[in-house]
């Protein structure tokens, strides 16, 4: 009955109160964030120049000016009731890390006095050997260091001053997601700069942007409480469908939920405190599912925004009795969760290098950024895949209602066309100088190019969506970084390689205009294997996929493979994100991680299978067997018989499902117990895929059998049609 008192707390919930702020939101947006505004009070005008010149040109600070600027952050911190500070880093956990320090220092006469100086601002010493380090660091050598990231402004959280920092070894190799995504912004920004100063010459810098779909479910407390698998994984690892789910489609874009809409409203609220751009937001397309989306920002600044929304999302969630679910597949047979990355480029002077403009050579500006972006993306098409993946997302990707797990770009026919007349096009077709006005390339639809004139294409997993590439392949749970560091990083180095080009040819005398319709020409035949507009979910295109040399590795601790080919070892080296021992490390972090999430399903489902399941179901079945002699007793032989052939068929059944539950279950632990006999964490990842993984299906596909058979009133946890429906 524990399961009834449960649901009908759920049901009965109401929602929560939201303090609303009487102010609109542009008065009390950044409230607890120290923007510009807030320097521009707390700090002397030589430190607040000095610290906004190294911001925008991304150079250093001296200890004088940190020591300034600690001292005024700390003046804020404190007028808004911060009583610590904390070094807020990004380590390989797909989260965040914190250590809370104290503004007291002993004033010498025993007491304290508040301080924090420029050398506590700019860089402590948390614990490196307990973070994943893929063997960098050994357990008994902890050093490691925190070290200030300038572009991403400190914020307060729960009365902590945070300041966003990188994470590195005692050895100065990176150990979080932001130093590598720094180095892949600032490799981004040099070379698409030089290409972009064919087109204007006073360009300095090229920034990166971001804008994240957040998707997430939601569930109330109570009945998360009571499943044990989604407590421990996240996701349900059994539960039949509900008789109704998403196939009426009633939930996508509707109503929202009075207990949901109060909670949107308050992380709405809590978000624009914290300077997180929240604008959008709707029901997602399965019950419970939603979805949040911000403004664009500048990459490094989004994905810290993220990683902050996901702690800030759960913590809004309990105060509204739910609990949220980040996974990509909580709930087998409706849709999991992704984190549509929109990606695009732009100058320091305001033009998106991914949109047409309106002169011949603005749009040739434009061909020329989209055509080198699918080439890099045809190079290193594995290694991107590589970076979205995890055992989490491996669940998501291919399911009909994500993108395949093959990367291929979809234009839109009105972009595929012009780039195949350019392909075609000779040279007396393409070039028509046409005076002061630049360069008519021969191709009528290029100067008339409308910015979204694309349709979308929800099974491509990287779109051109008008001035944009959206990322649909991002898994809800993912740091975003990883996807960032390696398409900013695959696309440096493609431009480079583009503009190195494109001198060769301007050295041998070639006009800049010939040369770099030429090299366009040859990316745009190059990178044909990459470009599918048609359904990425059919049989047929994983068959030509795997024609065209795409990668179509499906085994999860295979396609991390990709991050050790010679070509991404080559290109991470060239641009200077990644080291090889870097990418080594992370490579065996990717592999223990994805043992150890394996590792922990298994564990649970074998303890709900043999310790909760089959008990219920044992129980239920004697039942059955009672009542089959109470029945024989009760009537006669012909009418009797009749009733217990159909009981008898049923405690068959039900003999039958246990039976496979409790091999699989101990197929499943001596699996588990051979896999983690290797030593290689390659190896023992594939063993737990290879071998652990299919149990789970077939003990579940058992389980799910016995929910439809035993007594409602048993079954002991919540149901799929209780879990997915907030009232």
């Amino acid at each position: 009955m524990l399961r009834f008192k449960v649901v009908e707390e759920a049901f009965d919930r109401k929602a929560v109160p939201v303090e609303i702020p009487s102010e609109r939101p542009e008065q009390y947006y950044g409230k607890l964030v120290f923007n510009r505004q807030k320097m521009f009070e707390y700090l002397p005008k030589k430190t607040y120049d000095a610290l906004i010149f190294a911001i925008e040109n991304k150079e250093p600070i001296s200890r004088e000016i940190a020591d300034s600027v600690a001292d005024g952050m700390k003046r804020w911190a404190i007028d808004n009731g911060a009583r610590h500070y904390t070094h807020w880093f990004h380590p390989l956990t797909d989260g965040t890390a914190e250590k809370h320090d104290a503004f007291i220092e002993h004033d010498g006469k025993g007491g304290v006095v508040e301080e924090f100086s420029g050398k506590l601002l700019v860089q402590q010493e948390p614990d490196a050997s307990s973070f994943p380090n893929g063997g960098i660091r050994n357990t008994f050598e902890a050093r490691g260091y925190s070290a200030w990231d300038i572009s991403s402004p400190a914020f307060i959280m729960d009365k902590t001053l945070c300041i966003p920092t990188i994470f590195i070894s005692y050895t100065g190799e990176s150990l979080d997601y932001k130093t590598p995504l720094l180095r892949a912004l600032n490799a981004v920004d040099k070379a698409a700069t030089g290409v972009a100063r064919y087109f204007d010459a006073d360009v300095k810098h090229v920034h990166s942007y971001l804008g994240w779909e957040q998707e997430y479910f939601l569930i109330d407390e109570a009945l998360y409480n009571a499943r044990p698998d989604l407590v421990m994984t996240g996701r349900t690892l059994m539960g039949h469908e509900s008789a109704k789910n998403q196939q009426l489609e009633d939930h996508y874009f509707g109503a929202i939920p009075s207990r949901v809409e109060a909670f949107m409203l308050d992380l709405e609220i809590e978000c624009h405190k914290l300077g997180i751009p929240a604008k959008t937001r709707h029901n997602e397309v399965a019950p419970n599912q939603f979805e949040l989306a911000p403004i664009f920002e500048e990459t490094n600044l989004a994905n810290d925004h993220n990683l902050l929304l996901m702690s800030l999302i759960a913590e809004v969630a309990r105060r509204h009795n739910f609990r949220v679910l980040l996974h990509e597949k909580p709930f087998a047979g409706v849709n999991g969760s992704g984190k549509h990355n929109n990606w695009s480029l732009g100058t320091d002077k305001g033009v998106l290098l991914f949109a047409p403009g309106k002169t011949p050579m603005d749009n040739l500006q434009f061909i020329t950024f989209v055509v080198n972006v699918m080439a890099a993306v045809h190079r290193h098409n594995g290694l991107l895949k590589a970076s979205i993946m995890s055992a989490t997302n491996g669940h998501r990707l291919g399911a009909n209602e994500a993108p395949p797990a093959i990367i291929s770009i979809f234009t839109g026919s009105q972009l595929a066309e012009i780039l195949d007349k350019l392909e075609k096009s000779t040279k007396d077709e393409l070039f028509k100088l046409s005076g002061k006005e630049g360069l008519s390339v021969g191709v009528n639809q290029i100067p008339e190019i409308l910015i979204d004139n694309t349709d979308r294409n929800r099974t491509s997993p990287f779109a051109f969506t008008g001035n944009r590439f959206e990322f649909r392949a991002v898994g809800s749970s993912a740091n975003c970084a990883s996807a960032m560091i390696a398409l900013n990083a695959a696309v440096a180095e493609q431009l480079a390689d583009f503009k190195s080009k494109v001198d060769a040819r301007i050295a041998k005398g070639e006009t800049l205009i010939h040369s770099l319709l030429e090299e366009i020409k040859e990316l745009i035949t190059s990178s044909k294997p990459i470009h599918f507009d048609g359904n990425g979910y059919s049989d047929e295109w994983k068959e030509e996929a795997a024609r065209r040399g795409l990668d179509c590795e499906t085994s999860v601790p295979k396609i991390f493979d990709a991050y050790l080919s010679q070509s991404s070892i080559d290109m991470f080296q060239s641009v200077g994100v990644f080291s090889k021992l870097e990418l080594e490390a992370r490579n065996e972090v990717k592999w223990e991680m994805y043992t150890k999430k394996i590792q922990i399903e298994a564990r649970v489902l074998g303890d709900l299978a043999i310790n909760h399941i089959i008990p219920v179901a044992t129980r239920y079945q004697s039942i059955l067997v009672d009542n089959l002699v109470k029945i024989k007793s009760l009537f006669n032989d012909e009418k009797a018989e009749k009733i217990i052939s159909q009981d008898l068929i049923t405690i068959e059944k039900i003999s039958d499902h246990m039976l496979i539950i409790k091999e699989e279950v101990d197929k499943m632990v001596q699996a588990r117990k051979k896999a983690n006999r290797i030593e290689n964490e390659r190896e023992k990842a594939i063993s737990y895929h290879d071998n652990v993984a299919p149990c789970m299906d077939v003990i579940r596909y058992h389980i799910d059998k016995l929910e439809l058979m035993v007594d409602n009133e048993m079954w002991p946890l919540p149901k799929y049609r209780e879990l997915l429906f907030i009232r």
